[in-house]
């Protein structure tokens, strides 16, 4: 059973906008600008952006179209050639891998160029297009060390690559 965008779209717009309503209501911590509340409200706003672009079909064109495919079970299957490779097994181990290659270089790259690399990794790995995944590389990082540093107040690493903010 598949889901229409509208009916998935609604859903996540819903439920970002309860998470943003639930940060709303947590106290601020006396004394400081940001407090336990900031956190689900970003997380919600964001959430209800993605519902939106996914309610108004905002990217729809990026997906392919659907392939007919034959059941394993039947005579004529054959598995592509790069399902029956060893290494194609081995990409359940790239996003530990990534995990693990962050915690190590993060502290010595800054997390500009560790986030940078991840996302693209991530990117290909799931089968992203280069024309997609360099500007994810790229921009991500970017937005995601600016929410961090300036709204959470959280420090990153800064490494090579040391924001201006």
């Amino acid at each position: 059973m598949q889901l229409s965008d509208r009916i998935s779209g609604s859903f996540l717009v819903a439920l970002g906008a309860l998470s943003t309503f639930g940060g709303m209501k947590l106290p601020p911590v006396p004394g400081q600008p940001v407090g336990p509340n900031v956190f689900p409200i970003v997380v919600g706003v964001g959430l209800a952006l993605c519902g939106a672009l996914i309610f108004l079909r905002i990217g729809h064109s990026f997906e392919d179209d659907a392939v007919v495919e034959v059941s394993p079970d039947h005579p004529d299957y054959k598995p592509p050639a790069a399902e029956t490779s060893w290494l194609y097994g081995m990409r359940a181990l790239i996003p530990p891998a990534l995990l693990i290659f962050y915690a190590v270089a993060s502290e010595t790259l800054g997390f500009i160029p560790t986030a940078a690399i991840v996302a693209f990794v991530t990117s290909v790995a799931l089968g992203g297009k280069l024309k997609l995944a360099i500007p994810i590389a790229i921009f991500c990082p970017i937005f995601v060390h600016l929410v961090f540093a300036k709204l959470l107040r959280v420090p990153l690493p800064p490494g090579w690559l040391p924001m201006p903010w």
